[in-house]
């Protein structure tokens, strides 16, 4: 332990009201490139010393955050104590989200939370709060025989027999799976996340879960819980959960769909609709993420398995509700981005489970700010469905179709560097550029069948 921290009387206060509640632990958890939680784990009596920074971490080459590098200075987890919540699955841990810095007021350039930070002080320089809901979506699995779903096609929680095209808003797979959703509404009311509805989605097994939005910073700390509480509820009932976009061929992608919005600070006004309407605002905010969509699809859809979602169509034809398009329209489902009837807020629906919350939302802030500082114009909305377009008939640019364009993209693109440290940027362009290179090496069974005897 730094024996030249400084206890707050306040915080030993804390912890000793923690420890009359039952809780015997502290995590004070960060995130990595992937979204993953890591943490040490504390006696609560300790809290005080971990909040003033006392826990160290060579954070290096674990879950993708660069190559590790022995000799680098350690990283110092600070918790914030606004954040803190005892976790109702297992009431002996407190937790709380945490910075990554050297110390003082240096933040550590791979520490995803400290990046959207930095993105939102700007918006605050500008008068702005930057607002976020969430729509994510996930996969729940049973076990099958070998117990190892690396290498299985596991069966859904709930079935929905052989319904077509889709078994979005089933209510026989949602009752079927109510032992697991009503501990996950348990748990969410608990921890304040304001549930409003959940639903069965398009795939066997898909779930999502809507509750209320809140300021980008805190969406995004309650979105690295709310992945750690869906696994651990899962595991109560010996189930697996995944926020993989695309589990298997015949699935339906998981959607991870921002709802962004931005108010005056002052007064606290909703800047993207008023009486008369939508704004110039919103307007100018769509062009800005509208311009920088490829670049923002490396950190919005940052997995090789992401652009197997990305299609205009399912394996079996069907439309498959993901864009494909950086186009946008009003209440048009089809579009990258669109402006729905009932809320004043930009729906990004490109976004999908693998992406890190705190990621994509400091680089697609960034690009609508842009957008508002230059007065960019997105032109005329989108009417028609734009999963019917082509190449030759598209009235907007194409998304990135795999991760290689997407982090080519990203590294040329001059609004990356003013959004993540260049540390960043290198260690992650490296890093993707690897997924790409591991993944495209491999031989593919579907490249057997096409090939083998016929070439």
């Amino acid at each position: 332990m730094d024996t030249l921290i400084e206890i707050s009387a306040d915080h030993a206060a804390l912890a000793r009201e923690l420890a009359g509640q039952g809780v015997t632990y502290a995590i004070g958890a960060w995130v990595d490139i992937l979204g993953r939680a890591k943490s040490k784990v504390v006696p609560v009596d300790h809290l005080p010393a971990m909040i003033a920074g006392s826990e160290r971490y060579t954070p290096r080459g674990m879950g993708g955050i660069g190559e590790m590098n022995p000799a680098e200075p350690e990283c110092i987890a600070v918790p914030d104590p606004a954040t803190l919540t005892i976790l109702p699955w297992d009431r002996r841990f407190a937790w709380m989200n945490a910075d990554l810095n050297y110390g003082g007021a240096q933040p550590y350039a791979l520490c995803p939370r400290s990046v959207l930070k930095r993105q939102l002080a700007v918006a605050a320089d500008r008068g702005y709060v930057f607002s976020l809901g969430v729509e994510t979506e996930f996969y729940v699995f049973r076990a099958d025989e070998t117990g190892n779903p690396g290498t299985s096609h596991l069966p859904p929680i709930a079935r929905s027999g052989l319904l077509k095209p889709t078994p979005g808003y089933d209510i026989e797979a949602v009752l079927d799976a109510m032992p697991f959703l009503d501990r996950m509404v348990s748990y969410m009311q608990e921890t304040g996340f304001g549930v409003f509805s959940f639903d069965h989605e398009g795939g066997d097994g898909q779930y999502e879960f809507d509750f209320g939005y809140a300021p980008a910073l805190e969406m995004a700390d309650r979105l690295s819980l709310f992945r750690v509480m869906v696994r651990q509820v899962a595991k109560e009932f010996g189930l697996y959960a995944t926020f993989m976009p695309k589990p298997y061929t015949g699935a339906w992608g998981s959607g991870h769909h921002f709802n962004m919005s931005l108010a005056d600070a002052g007064s606290g006004e909703n800047l993207f609709r008023d009486a008369q309407g939508w704004t110039k605002t919103v307007y100018s905010f769509v062009a800005g993420i509208l311009r920088h969509a490829p670049a923002l699809a490396a950190v919005a859809t940052p997995t090789v398995n992401s652009y197997k979602r990305l299609t205009p169509q399912l394996a079996d034809g069907g439309t498959s509700w993901a864009p494909v398009w950086a186009a946008y329209g009003h209440n048009n489902r089809s579009c990258m981005l669109r402006l729905p009837g009932n809320r004043p807020a930009v729906e990004n629906r490109a976004v999908d489970s693998a992406a890190n919350t705190y990621l994509a939302a400091a680089m697609m802030l960034a690009a609508g700010l842009e957008g508002i500082d230059e007065g960019y114009d997105p032109g005329p909305p989108v009417g028609e469905n734009t999963s019917d377009w082509t190449p030759g008939t598209a009235a907007a640019p194409r998304l990135p179709r795999n991760l290689l364009e997407a982090i080519d993209a990203f590294d040329a693109d001059p609004l990356t560097r003013e959004v993540f440290p260049a540390t960043f940027v290198s260690e992650y362009v490296a890093m993707k550029h690897a997924e790409w290179d591991s993944y495209h090496a491999q031989v593919s069974e579907w490249e057997r069948r096409r090939y083998l005897l016929d070439l």
